[in-house]
């Protein structure tokens, strides 16, 4: 993982505005939406996340944006949307989070994952809910924790369900992996925070 991008986490010059981040954010989930209509006539489908196949690597990055149908799409863009807003709301480093869930969701589940198709934004989607419930038990922050109050409030249930195994024509194993991820970017957080601080507040 690249230095650079950890230390993202704690630059004091990755300032973000929750207005300018809400127009990315905007942004974002307005290319899903598009590239869902073009996928009804360009059959984008095909470059959707196969587990340990070459081919299949462009999904690492491609697979949050293609969608099997409408409920599909609606059922992630809600919850991307309201995610998103709670993270550029109380980070300065929203851009960073969501690139490492994204790609360490996307490499997971090309190496464990189960030998199919895998499509949709719902493994970034389970990482940002687990981010968000993660970083409150880690930085135990009072932001940090009323955010995963009512994150876990609305969507414990979600998470539950939604990493059940073997549920037909659902990736549970993307939703499993990518709540890792989120865990996972969750306590890197923490920990490049804490570092900062500390070494912010050291003698000499």
């Amino acid at each position: 993982m690249p230095v650079r991008v950890l230390q993202s986490f704690v630059d004091s010059r990755n300032v973000h505005t929750i207005k300018r981040d809400f127009i990315s954010i905007v942004i974002f989930i307005g290319i899903i939406w598009i590239v869902f209509i073009l996928d009804r006539f360009l059959l984008l489908e095909q470059f959707g996340l196969v587990p340990r196949n070459l081919h299949g690597l462009v999904g690492i990055v491609a697979m949050p944006f293609l969608h099997g149908d409408l409920s599909h799409i609606l059922s992630n863009s809600v919850p991307l949307f309201f995610t998103l807003v709670l993270l550029a709301s109380s980070r300065a480093h929203s851009g960073a989070i969501v690139v490492l869930i994204t790609v360490l969701a996307g490499g997971g589940l090309w190496l464990f994952g189960r030998e199919a198709l895998h499509i949709g934004a719902s493994g970034l989607v389970f990482g940002l809910i687990a981010f968000h419930i993660f970083a409150g038990i880690f930085e135990k922050q009072f932001k940090t924790i009323a955010i995963a109050l009512l994150v876990g409030t609305l969507y414990a249930g979600t998470i539950l369900n939604g990493v059940m195994p073997f549920q037909k024509g659902v990736s549970w194993d993307g939703h499993l992996i990518g709540a890792i991820a989120g865990a996972l970017v969750a306590l890197i957080a923490a920990k490049l925070d804490n570092d900062t601080y500390k070494s912010k507040n050291s003698i000499g």
